[in-house]
């Protein structure tokens, strides 16, 4: 006589949803991957985020098939009571399985070889113009070819920390230490972890950590009420310093993200040096040492201190784009406080997402960000398959009548500017005192 399966209810299930009791559901069935979560390559925030939750959408849209395997080892014997999906999930995870059929998740294209090449270019213009010239002008243009060198360095390093860009995992690990440490300073470890709880919580004002620029920036007044940052663990506090700061940040927002590569610096430092557990953390303190040998040897080859400054720079000022582009796909979009709701994994992403017009010639420039929607959706889909997808979802939110949100790059940038200009007015509302706080929290603010 075959054994009846025992059932647990949403309710139930939401109470293991701390480190220690940690349950998830997929497809139906509850796992219990408490102890899990400590080994989970892409970190244990994304399964905190998550929590006591139906998490089916999230799971197909990180894993590949071949991921269903390991399933059974955490399966607790207890089933989901009401585990119905909406009608868009099911259509999303129709589409999940079409795309999955028709191999573009493995079809890598030759854009990894193009972009390498570009970088090698990049980067020996730069080098050669710093070495072999005495022109100011040169040096000047080599400053900007290294910016651009790096922002090129920036697409490898996210798409290898999203999917297998190389033929093997452990040439693909050596790809994300090269472009994110060696090549760009920046530990791809530090971005994995910030990358990752971004991607799942997108545009949670308190989960979001692309969302939590205090006190310089503020998208929202909901941020006024100094909300708890759950991935800082850590107050955001909206004090006098930082309505200073947020009511003049439509006037402060391009200059500081020229500078906003000493802020990513400033994190992988921080976290490489802390307590907290970091996946190869030898490897990745090598890179950045590497990063840190070349680069200041570089700079030092130019003939005097003026040149030494004005190519760092515009070397940073030109690297300040990529920051822009970070900003322009969410800054302007639907915002909300709280934890991300699986049950509403599609709506979410679609709704905290802003698509960036462009033609295909410009793909280079944008580094597949120009379809951030389609990336949200599908984080493991190589960059030179967005486009191709496009028309699917556009037409999948159209049924569901969710919103496909796009605009210009010089659109977006004006409604970034406004959703800054029209929270910076709000902060000006000196009617609501602010707590008095002297320090200020510039050192743990991410850009």
């Amino acid at each position: 006589m075959a054994e009846s399966k025992r059932y647990l209810s949403r309710e139930d299930l939401q109470r293991h949803n701390k480190p220690g009791d940690l349950w998830i559901s997929i497809q139906g069935k509850v796992y219990d991957v408490s102890e899990w979560s400590k080994h989970h390559p892409g970190g244990e925030t994304p399964l905190l985020s998550l929590a006591g939750q139906d998490v089916t959408d999230a799971f197909v849209a990180y894993h590949p098939s071949s991921a269903w395997q390991y399933l059974d080892k955490f399966f607790t014997g207890y089933y989901l009571s009401d585990s119905a999906a909406s009608e868009v999930s099911k259509d999303y995870r129709k589409l999940v399985a079409e795309i999955s059929k028709m191999g573009l998740f493995e079809k890598k294209g030759h854009c990894v070889l193009y972009t390498f090449s570009f970088m090698i270019i990049l980067f020996a213009l730069s080098v050669y113009g710093v070495l072999c010239s005495d022109s100011f002008w040169v040096h000047l243009l080599s400053g900007g070819l290294m910016g651009f060198f790096w922002i090129q360095s920036g697409w490898m390093g996210h798409d290898s920390g999203h999917y297998q860009i190389m033929s093997t995992p452990r040439f693909n690990r050596f790809a994300q230490v090269l472009t994110g440490n060696c090549l760009a300073g920046i530990s791809i470890e530090w971005w994995k972890w910030n990358h990752n709880a971004h991607h799942i919580a997108c545009n949670s004002l308190d989960f979001d950590p692309d969302l939590q620029h205090m006190p310089f920036f503020a998208v929202s007044s909901k941020l006024f009420n100094s909300l708890k940052s759950c991935f800082y663990d850590r107050k955001m506090n909206f004090d006098s310093a930082s309505r200073f700061l947020v009511s003049y940040q439509h006037w402060t927002f391009y200059p500081v993200m020229c500078l906003a590569r000493l802020n990513l610096f400033a994190q992988s430092f921080l976290l490489l040096s802390s307590k907290r557990k970091v996946a190869n953390r030898g490897q990745e303190i090598l890179g950045i040492l590497v990063f840190w040998i070349w680069f200041p040897l570089l700079v030092s080859c130019l003939p005097n201190c003026g040149e030494r400054v004005m190519f760092v720079v515009v070397s940073f000022s030109v690297t300040g784009i990529q920051h822009v582009q970070f900003c322009l796909n969410h800054f302007s979009a639907s915002v909300y406080v709280g934890p991300p709701c699986s049950n509403d994994w599609f709506g979410k992403q679609t709704v905290g997402t802003l698509n960036i017009d462009s033609s295909s010639w410009m793909d280079w420039f944008h580094g597949g960000l120009q379809f951030q929607i389609e990336h949200h959706l599908f984080p493991r889909l190589p960059r030179c398959h967005l486009r191709k997808i496009a028309p699917f979802v556009k037409e999948l939110c159209k049924k569901h009548k969710l919103p496909y949100n796009s605009a210009s790059f010089w659109k977006a940038n004006a409604l970034t500017i406004g959703t800054l200009r029209s929270a910076a007015l709000l902060a000006r509302d000196h009617s609501k005192p602010v707590p008095k706080n002297l320090v200020w929290e510039a050192v743990n603010t991410h850009g």
